[in-house]
């Protein structure tokens, strides 16, 4: 019996250890031509053991590249294509950047701080002012993620005042949402308040602002 252990080790497993095989084999063709019939064999096969390739622009290219990269680059053939590059695949990525900017308020993320930005760039109206109550909207869910007891409607005001120098301010005809409508899946009160109706449709104009702003 011979164990997985004292058989060659597989290049690139997904395509199982007969298609290495049939790779392996094409090495002792010394017929050119035949060669080369085997190796358009090969990458038919490949191609059948991994359709979802298939949906790549270059799924033929990239068969060709595996092949020759399960060849150890050795493989001499006709490919249709460049040989992929050794040295290339074997270099190591370089270092991602992080950002380095600071957060004031951590629990509320970049993000906000990149909507109040935003808003401030907009022009004066009732499309900023309703995106400026989407925004704290937001804080106020964020804030609630980091701290699920509660959070008083004035500190939003007073941060939202902060992050945004003093130039962001909601309306006094603008009402939060409550903290049991941002923390809880239930279905919404069925009141027809006309000040709910109002902070509906302004959170709502607020929201299609922002995924304008975000195409």
């Amino acid at each position: 019996m011979e164990y997985n252990t004292q058989r060659s080790q597989i290049v690139i497993p997904e395509y199982g250890r007969n298609i290495h095989k049939m790779i392996n084999h094409a090495f002792t063709i010394e017929d050119r031509d035949e060669r080369n019939n085997v190796a358009h064999s090969i990458v038919k096969v490949m191609g059948q053991v991994k359709p979802q390739f298939k949906e790549a622009d270059d799924f033929v290219q990239r068969l060709w590249d595996h092949m020759i990269i399960i060849s150890d680059f050795k493989l001499d053939v006709d490919s249709p294509y460049p040989y992929p590059e050794k040295e290339e695949l074997l270099k190591k990525p370089g270092k991602m950047k992080y950002p380095s900017s600071r957060i004031r308020f951590r629990h509320y993320g970049k993000a906000i701080e990149n909507f109040i930005e935003k808003a401030m760039a907009m022009d004066d109206g009732e499309e900023k002012d309703s995106f400026t109550y989407y925004i704290a909207n937001v804080m106020k869910k964020n804030y609630l993620m980091y701290n699920r007891d509660s959070v008083s409607n004035q500190l939003i005001y007073d941060q939202l005042s902060t992050l945004s120098d003093g130039k962001l301010e909601l309306k006094d005809t603008f009402t939060l949402q409550r903290t049991s409508e941002l923390i809880t899946r239930s279905k919404p009160s069925q009141s027809k308040g006309t000040q709910k109706r109002s902070n509906s449709t302004n959170y709502k104009k607020g929201k299609k602002t922002f995924h304008k702003n975000n195409r």
